[in-house]
């Protein structure tokens, strides 16, 4: 089993900037691929950034393009994720993800395991 826990959102004003963090524990070396995910009241969860945890290569949606920063440090085990130039409709629950095999990296049901989610807010 892999334990995610998130910290590092809260509240900030547009154009602010947040950086997540996602501690993993247990059977980390099972993981193939770490991402974050977010949702919003009323909308499915949807697909943030990804990177390949054996690999530099790193993914973004296009909302977040140029923005969001998604990197790790393998010798922490921890994911992060550096977000700038943030907007009211970055608002959501931000989730760190991690799965074990191949597939499409947005999608959500690819994903084995969760974290808890961190709230973060974006005042206008």
């Amino acid at each position: 089993q892999v334990q995610l826990v998130e910290s590092g959102g809260g509240l900030v004003q547009t154009g602010g900037s947040l950086r997540l963090s996602c501690a993993a524990s247990g059977r980390t070396i099972n993981i193939y691929t770490m991402g974050w995910f977010r949702q919003a009241p009323g909308k499915e969860r949807e697909f943030v950034a990804a990177t390949r945890w054996s690999t530099s290569r790193k993914y973004y949606a296009d909302s977040v393009k140029g923005r969001f920063t998604i990197s790790r440090d393998n010798a922490k085990s921890t994911l992060y994720l550096q977000m700038d130039g943030l907007k009211p409709e970055d608002t959501a629950v931000y989730y760190c993800a991690g799965k074990v095999s191949g597939g499409g990296l947005s999608v959500t049901n690819n994903y084995n395991y969760w974290g808890q989610g961190t709230q973060v807010t974006v005042s206008s």
